[in-house]
């Protein structure tokens, strides 16, 4: 998959596939504003702005879930590289060396395990962050409520049904070993 390196975090290279990351991007944008617009009743002016800080807020969580992959492949020492924003236009990937050798089935679940737990560990902070919020109502209390909902449900509790593409298939094909 093309993509361009972006530059570093935290001792990663981050790099984006640019059309998947733009094309999903707008695609999310578009799904969000429909449904501030229709679900919320915000005015168009509340969606479009909410929609798009919800899209940065939704590549914060991508970026945090793939943190904590790198922090549980250091762990084990066997190191991530980089992530890779713009999998499957709205998702990121851990990136790991080509000429990594064969690694025992428990470094391999640990690695896949990191992004789940620092997503929960993210959802625990964003629901603080919600209870603090909350009083505030409006748009601020909707994208907390966002941000959380996502961590939680996509990036921790979804990440583990095996998908074929993400951390719950290879949970799967390395627990049978």
């Amino acid at each position: 998959m093309h993509s361009i390196k972006l530059g570093s975090l935290f001792g990663l290279e981050l790099r984006v596939a640019p059309l998947l990351f733009l094309n999903g991007s707008v695609a999310l944008w578009i799904a969000l504003v429909a449904s501030a617009v229709i679900v919320l009743r915000w005015s168009w002016l509340d969606a479009l702005i909410g929609g798009l800080i919800a899209v940065i807020l939704h590549w914060d969580g991508e970026i945090m879930h793939q943190l904590g992959h790198a922090w549980a492949a250091r762990r084990v020492g066997s190191p991530m590289f980089g992530i890779r924003l713009g999998t499957l236009g709205i998702f990121s990937t851990a990136l790991y060396p080509r000429d990594e050798p064969a690694l025992p089935a428990r470094i391999h679940i640990t690695r896949a395990l990191g992004g789940p737990i620092a997503s929960v560990i993210v959802s625990l902070v964003a629901g603080m962050i919600v209870l603090a919020l909350d009083p505030i109502g409006g748009i601020v209390r909707a994208l907390a409520w966002f941000f959380l909902f996502e961590n939680f449900f996509v990036f921790a509790l979804g990440a583990l049904l095996p998908l074929g593409f993400n951390d719950g298939s290879t949970l799967l094909e390395w627990w049978k070993k």
